[in-house]
Order: structure tokens, then sequence, then C-alpha cells
């Protein structure tokens, strides 16, 4: 196993919190840490991202009666976070954004040597205003496949785009920041 959880697993999850809403536990705790980053990556910060993640589990323990189960789990659960992110942009949240890195944690100054890290912080700026310059489409392509860690498939399921389509976008938008902050003849 690949570290993602199975869509197989999932469907018994599901099953089961459609009886027990404590089984919802698992699918909660399986799915949390990437509905966080992805809603982070939309927000910009992480009071926001938390809101905004408890508001995606409350929406999905609330329809998974609605839910058909075609198609995968995952990919239902990030349509609704993709929906409660755009709410949150809807309703006038324009708070600035947090370091790109807050994320993960901050750097370890100990770890790094100064240099390193003042690159490394470097690199981190210029993959946040480059995010923000990346056609609407290839970004959240993006975010879903990597702050989210999605599989293209169900990048595309969230999206309406084809398996296809979405690992074009992605291959752009990659394409667009390794141009924007790693070309060294720019």
């Amino acid at each position: 196993m690949n570290g993602q959880p199975s869509e197989l697993e999932d469907d018994a999850l599901v099953q089961a919190a459609r009886h027990d809403r404590d089984a919802f536990d698992a699918l909660y705790r399986r799915y949390v840490g990437q509905v966080y980053r992805y809603c982070y990556s939309r927000v910009g910060r992480r009071a926001d991202a938390e809101d905004v993640t408890a508001q995606t589990f409350l929406a999905a323990l609330q329809g998974l009666p609605d839910y058909d189960g075609r198609g995968s789990f995952a990919a239902w659960l990030f349509s609704i976070a993709r929906h409660k992110c755009a709410d949150h942009h809807r309703a006038g949240y324009a708070n600035p954004k947090e370091p790109l890195e807050a994320v993960r944690g901050q750097l370890d100054p100990g770890a790094v040597d100064p240099e390193r890290r003042a690159l490394m912080r470097g690199v981190l700026d210029c993959v946040r205003s480059a995010l923000e310059a990346l056609a609407p489409d290839r970004r959240e392509a993006l975010q879903l496949r990597f702050w989210g860690g999605l599989k293209h498939r169900q990048v595309g399921a969230v999206m309406g785009r084809s398996e296809d389509a979405a690992k074009m976008l992605v291959w752009r938008a990659v394409r667009d920041l390794r141009e924007r902050c790693l070309d060294e003849d720019k």
C-alpha cells in the first residue's frame, strides 16, 4: 500500500458511517490532514483553514446519506472542501496569507545553515507569488494534487475534468512554477 487510503476501505467505512455516526470518525482521521493542507493552501491562514476544514467534515457528515458511491469518497469530500473554500472567499475573508512553510511548520533554524535557509525562504516566497499568478484551474489542480494528496483521477473528478486533463493541468502548473522560481536564466 502506498500510504493512500484505498477506495474499498473507504466504501466500507462510508457504509458503516451511514448507520453509526461514530464510524465517521475513522473517515475523519483518514482525511483530516489532507483536507486541512488543501484548505490552508486555498485560504492562507491556519485559523481559517481549521474553520473551513471543520465545515467540510460537518457538511460531509450531514450529506453522507446523499452520497451515492459513484466515484471516490475522497473526490466527493474534496468537492465539499472546494466549495467551502469558495464560500469562505465569497464571504469576504481576505486575510493576508501566512508564509507557505507554515502549513508544515517553521523551518528548523538549527537544521540548515543560514545561507541555505535564506535560499529556501526565497524559493518559498517565489512559489507563493507564482501560485497566485497561475491560471485558476492550474492552481486548483496543483493544490488538490499536492496539498490535498489526491490522485490525478480524483483531481479530475473534483474539477469535473478527465484524468488526462487533470494530469495536464498539474504538469503545466509545475512547469510554470519551475520557470518562475527555479530557472537560472531568468
